[in-house]
């Protein structure tokens, strides 16, 4: 007898629906897996034997083949072992096939017959609800995340002895609904308030976040430049409930959510070392997983001492600055990862990192030179602002009172005003902030005076800055004028802009 359950396969953070056909007949006993499968898929064969056997189900000496189809794609990982002993109790009648129509199946087993959860789940919800399943059964550990979609049954059970008495009339523990509610903005610990001067650094961030563009903080060690980009998601507004749902997505699928399931409600913060590698910056794996570009999505990737990384890890986020998702190819196929975030990177201004302090710094020009050069143009092409951050002076840092700016809750809104006013301009384009339009169609959205305009073709003229270059300073301009609420870009708007990329010229090439 033939018999097909369905299951679902992860790549990248979509899934697709695997189809599970099961056929026994007579033969030489025993289990055979088809379908271009994985080492971890195969050696479910052993893991099902047991596990049926050991729920108190009888398999018969008869030849059992299960097929994965489509058969030309690749599967990996645990989450077929459930949908596969599902189809050969149907096959073996012990469980009505008709039951089963209509669901879908996704768990890990173990030898005791107990269901594991797996990574991917939402995703997997997700797919089964647009191809119109109308329930699924998961992992009970993954119930709390399978709850998130709405519009579909989600049951999930701790055994396979209890997925089989679901059908039976036993029921199963359905997902409660998980409604949405925002992260609540309390005042953070990390305060932009502690952070005493650099006040043009600090109005870098606010300029960068109101637009989400990328920053590059320089100065010497110990001037607060980590300190500053730990507060950079204080003052990031909140998580859209579309967002929250991509980064929940991502989080699954790498593994990482948190042990309640719960929805991702916190932008991220990623500071990989200086030591990552090209697959753990961008992802990859025999089956690809999220890098942390992708990790850091919606929120910030602070790569501090930007020029010590490997040259090919700073050249592999020339694609995610400037299309905000990246392309992963592997043998078994291409993935592509959403990478929306916003890059900060520091970086000390020469070896020892006192330059240009001539008392402190003993650095020859050729190895300032050298040192900055770890830096190609291309990526100082995409970095938007630049901010120098001097050395802080003892007498300012144990001064009692003195004006630290305002607080990092008065920053977030001003910063949420800035991005309603680019949410209502580009309500019907596929970007949706300044950092994200094309050059091409910087005339079209931005209103900008002609004295302001004056300004910046006599700055390119005499600069001779790229056309890339040329464009990012009109984006950081147009969002200067959104935190002042003006409806067009005027002169001291582009001179502001300006102002913070020709700290690009102390960069040698």
């Amino acid at each position: 007898m033939i018999c097909s359950v369905y299951s679902f396969s992860v790549t990248g953070i979509e899934a697709s629906v695997i189809k599970v056909e099961t056929d026994v007949s007579g033969g030489l006993p025993g289990i055979d897996l088809v379908g271009y499968l994985a080492g971890e898929v195969r050696e479910a064969r052993d893991r099902v034997r047991v596990a049926v056997k050991n729920s108190g189900f009888h398999i018969p000496a008869k030849r059992i083949t299960v097929n994965l189809s489509p058969a030309d794609e690749r599967k990996g990982g645990t989450g077929y072992d459930l949908p596969i002993a599902m189809g050969i109790l149907c096959a073996l009648e012990i469980l009505p096939v008709e039951l089963t129509s209509g669901y879908g199946f996704v768990g890990e087993l173990g030898l005791d017959g107990n269901v594991r959860g797996i990574p991917g789940i939402l995703s997997c919800v997700y797919e089964a609800k647009s191809k119109g399943f109308h329930s699924i059964m998961i992992p009970s550990s993954n119930l709390q995340e399978g709850a998130m979609v709405e519009g579909i049954r989600v049951y999930g059970v701790d055994s396979l002895a209890e997925a089989v008495r679901h059908f039976t009339g036993e029921g199963g523990e359905l997902a409660a609904s998980v409604p949405w509610e925002e992260e609540e903005q309390s005042e953070h610990d990390e305060d932009f308030l502690q952070i005493k001067g650099q006040f043009m650094a600090k109005r870098a961030a606010e300029i960068a976040v109101a637009g989400m563009h990328n920053l590059l903080l320089t100065g010497p060690p110990g001037s607060g430049k980590t300190m500053l980009a730990s507060r950079i998601p204080g003052i990031m507004p909140r998580l859209s409930f579309e967002e929250s749902l991509e980064l929940t997505k991502i989080y699954s699928v790498a593994g990482l959510l948190p042990e309640d399931g719960g929805m991702m409600r916190k932008r991220p913060f990623r500071a990989p070392h200086h030591t990552a590698t090209i697959p753990a910056l961008a992802g990859g794996g025999r089956t690809p997983v999220p890098g942390e570009v992708t990790l850091a999505t919606h929120g910030v990737l602070f790569l501090d001492e930007f020029p010590e990384f490997q040259r090919g890890s700073i050249e592999v986020l020339r694609q995610p600055l400037e299309e905000k998702k990246i392309h992963v190819a592997r043998l078994n196929g291409s993935v592509e990862f959403p990478a929306r975030f916003m890059l900060v990177a520091a970086m000390n201004p020469c070896p020892c990192g006192y330059y240009p302090d001539r008392n402190r710094c003993s650095c020859t020009p050729d190895m300032i030179r050298r040192y900055q050069g770890r830096i190609s143009r291309p990526i100082m092409d995409r970095i938007d602002l630049c901010a120098d951050m001097p050395g802080i002076r003892i007498q300012e840092l144990t001064r009692e009172g003195g004006d630290s700016g305002d607080s990092s809750a008065v920053i977030r809104r001003r910063v949420e005003s800035a991005i309603d006013m680019q949410r209502k301009r580009y309500h019907d384009a596929p970007f949706r902030f300044n950092s994200e339009v094309p050059g091409s169609l910087t005339d079209r959205f931005f209103q900008i005076e002609d004295r302001a305009s004056e300004i910046l073709r006599t700055f390119a003229e005499n600069s001779g800055c790229s056309a890339r270059s040329f464009y990012r300073i009109k984006r950081v301009a147009r969002t200067v004028a959104d935190l002042e609420g003006s409806d067009t870009v005027e002169s001291r708007h582009m001179t502001e802009a300006i102002g913070f990329r020709i700290e690009e010229d102390c960069y040698v090439s």
